[in-house]
């Protein structure tokens, strides 16, 4: 079983560089990733009978491009395009590479995949869909389930992504607009992330499987840009959050939020490669938005109890996130209103729950209509006394969410301030 589960995961460590390879030196997204896939299958059949070759990568590139070939041979409304494919690529040109040589496909068609996968003509549910599927390796039905929608309608989605991207030359963007495009492939990253980490609809809280996923991805690419203080601020985020996941749900699957987790139950060992990790992202140029986020996470997963958390220094961090004042590189949009939620939490441990409330005031017109503004504003009117207020804010934030383990947490928040018969 351990030799099978060793032969998947360099399957999936394989797969990106090995569809990168290809849609590079051939083109046609979809047949290429269909020889991809018949490749594993080949692979996943006979490695564990005739043994792992010595170079897994070229093993799977020859039999994906010969498979790819014959595809192509066999299609005759498709030969000018098989005759452009052999004008490019002669038949010996995918053989095993020696080691050492110059024309191996190198861990680079991973990033350029990535960043085939979130080009800007794409919306960012067709990006995370597409990067789920070329890059994760996860199936149709498998990305359907994460995101609880009919597996007809997650491949249409995908199909359509494909077909926007077909064409595009397969390259790395130039230096105009690169750091355009790895923030967008950091912002799929972390959407993916969060759908994991809280899902935002259906009976589970944590999908284990899509928090993993984004974590793995991300690895990678910090694996081929070391230096890039977003990339390695956005994988400590992720560690750092993730390391709590055991102790966010009860027996019975019921939300436990932050200041009453058993701390005990967290991973230490991914909190102490988080906090290494903040370190070295924080010394990696200007503070952007995930070595913010990940250093204020660094902040609660460090103290021992709940009333041992640094409120005035992660108060301090929240305004350098939020407050206008020209980040650095690696600062996303999208985080930017409920990390001013977090701020306003951090405010009412500081300031207390009134000055708290004026902040989440001011972000109504941002998150108008959002659960998590309501859940905020009623724990803060609990603390400010106001039972009524907290009560009522508590009733509409739970008919807001779509997340059932959210639902129920916040009726329980609810009924618990209920008068006495």
């Amino acid at each position: 079983m351990r030799r099978t589960t060793d032969i998947e995961d360099l399957l999936r460590l394989h797969a990106p560089q090995v569809l990168g390879a290809l849609v590079r030196r051939y083109g046609h997204f979809d047949l290429a990733e269909e020889s991809v896939q018949e490749a594993l299958l080949a692979a996943a059949q006979q490695w564990p009978e005739a043994g792992r070759p010595d170079n897994p990568r070229g093993w799977l590139i020859k039999v994906a491009s010969r498979r790819l070939t014959e595809a192509l041979r066999s299609d005759e409304a498709r030969r000018r395009r098989e005759e452009t494919a052999a004008a490019l690529a002669p038949r010996d040109a995918f053989t095993a590479p020696a080691p050492g040589e110059s024309r191996a496909p190198s861990d680079d068609d991973t990033l350029t995949l990535l960043f085939l996968c979130c080009h800007p003509e794409l919306t960012p549910a067709a990006q995370v869909a597409l990067t789920l599927r070329a890059v994760g390796g996860l199936t149709t039905a498998e990305i359907a389930r994460a995101h609880l929608v009919p597996e007809a309608t997650m491949a249409q989605r995908i199909s359509r992504a494909k077909q926007k991207v077909k064409g595009v030359p397969f390259r790395q963007p130039g230096p105009e607009d690169r750091d355009q495009r790895l923030e967008a492939v950091l912002q799929v990253l972390y959407l993916i992330f969060n759908e994991g980490y809280t899902a935002t609809s259906g009976s589970d809280l944590h999908r284990a499987d899509l928090a993993a996923e984004a974590i793995r991805l991300t690895r990678a690419v910090r694996r081929l840009l070391p230096q890039e203080g977003a990339v390695t601020g956005l994988l400590a985020l992720m560690l750092l959050t993730d390391a709590r996941s055991a102790a966010r749900t009860g027996p019975h699957g019921e939300l436990v939020p932050l200041d009453e987790q058993d701390r005990s139950r967290w991973d230490r060992n991914a909190i102490t490669e988080g906090s290494a990790l903040v370190e070295k992202a924080l010394s990696q140029g200007p503070a952007g938005a995930y070595q913010l986020q990940a250093a204020i996470a660094a902040l609660h997963d460090e103290a021992a109890r709940a009333e041992d958390t640094d409120w005035p220094q992660i108060l301090a961090l929240y305004d350098l996130l939020v407050l206008p004042r020209g980040l650095g590189h690696g600062r996303p949009h999208a985080p930017a209103p409920m990390a001013g939620l977090g701020r306003a939490v951090a405010v009412a441990m500081v300031h207390g729950p009134e000055a708290g409330l004026a902040e989440v005031a001011g972000l109504e017109d941002r998150l108008a209509g959002h659960h998590r503004l309501d859940a905020v504003r009623a724990h803060l009117l609990e603390k400010a006394g106001d039972i009524e207020g907290a009560r009522a804010a508590y009733q509409l934030a739970a008919q807001r969410t779509l997340s059932v383990p959210e639902t129920r947490y916040l009726q329980m928040r609810a009924a618990r301030l209920l008068p006495p018969a």
